[in-house]
């Protein structure tokens, strides 16, 4: 849970390549004891975003700090105090967990028995004991993406940013690394996190930042993201796509905005006015002819937040 303590904090960030912008005055706070999730579509500006805030990129103007210190003006001393798990994996094929993990540790300058320490800890904790002595290039992909994160964490650092570290695993080993990541936040750790599961960043992030086109879009707690978006969402399954294509010409007449399924033959209505609007749209379905097999009104998720607030419709 976070603690008051704002841990990383970018204001105004700027970034281009050439006449492309990446990131437009970006500006957001990550806090001590808190999972930051960042979110937005193919392009949006997010790893762009790590970059900079790990000093693997250039700012081009605004600022930014990590735990007070100046990310363009102290660099060195920004990179003792953080650790990345990007989406390119830093480990060492060639080499067993033990070693990858006694070499990041003598870059870190950790004292040996302190070392010694720190990695069976880390071992342990992350249940990497059964693969620990194998060589990298042998294990699956949960266990090589629990070795970069672990690998990150070396140094024990106050802010921690993971760039999309679920990404290739099964369920299984997602659910596990989620756990881990709750654990590290409990106990204090800054987390900014990247996904492109939207069901990762609603269980994990205690607050969500969107962003588009390098742009921020919206930020808050995923509960005040999905109230700020003002609306229901009326879901009607139909029994056959020449229905769903009357459907979606009927129900437009009444609710604008219609979204289809051609798959699950399904339609998802955005409506303001919930009760009352669904039971327009099944009366004009009806006067339509279309077959409808099931319908419910819901609370809008995550998902349609997403949807909602970026221009690709993207998911990640």
């Amino acid at each position: 849970m976070a603690n008051g303590n704002v841990a990383v904090s970018a204001r105004n960030l700027n970034k281009s390549y050439g006449d492309t912008v990446a990131v437009r005055d970006l500006s957001f706070d990550a806090r001590a004891g808190e999972v930051m999730g960042l979110l937005g579509p193919n392009g949006a500006g997010k790893t762009t975003t790590i970059k900079m805030l790990t000093t693997l990129l250039p700012i081009d103007t605004g600022s930014a700090t990590i735990v007070g210190l100046d990310v363009a003006a102290q660099p060195d001393a920004v990179r003792r105090v953080i650790g990345l798990a990007g989406q390119a994996a830093a480990v060492d094929g060639k080499l067993t967990a033990h070693e990858n993990l006694e070499m990041f540790g003598r870059l870190y300058k950790i004292p040996r028995v302190e070392r010694k320490l720190r990695i069976g800890h880390l071992v342990e904790r992350f249940d990497m004991g059964e693969f620990a002595e194998r060589v990298v290039e042998t294990y699956s992909g949960g266990q090589r993406r629990r070795l970069d994160v672990v690998a990150s964490l070396i140094a024990a650092p106050p802010v921690l940013f993971l760039d999309e570290p679920t990404t290739g695993l099964d369920p299984r080993s997602r659910t596990e690394l989620w756990d881990e990541i709750g654990e590290l936040a409990e106990q204090g750790t800054a987390v900014v996190l990247t996904t492109q599961y939207l069901e990762e960043a609603d269980r994990l992030s205690d607050r969500i930042v969107i962003i588009d086109e390098g742009v921020v879009k919206a930020s808050g707690t995923s509960a005040e993201l999905k109230t700020d978006l003002e609306r229901d969402v009326f879901e009607v399954h139909v029994t056959s796509l020449e229905d769903l294509g009357r459907a979606v010409e009927a129900s437009e007449r009444v609710a604008p905005g219609v979204s289809s399924d051609t798959g699950d033959l399904l339609l998802q209505i955005p409506l303001t006015d919930g009760s009352r609007q669904s039971l327009a749209v099944l009366r004009v379905l009806d006067d339509a002819g279309v077959r409808v097999s099931d319908f419910q009104l819901r609370r809008p998720t995550l998902d349609d937040v997403f949807l909602t607030l970026t221009a690709t419709g993207g998911n990640r």
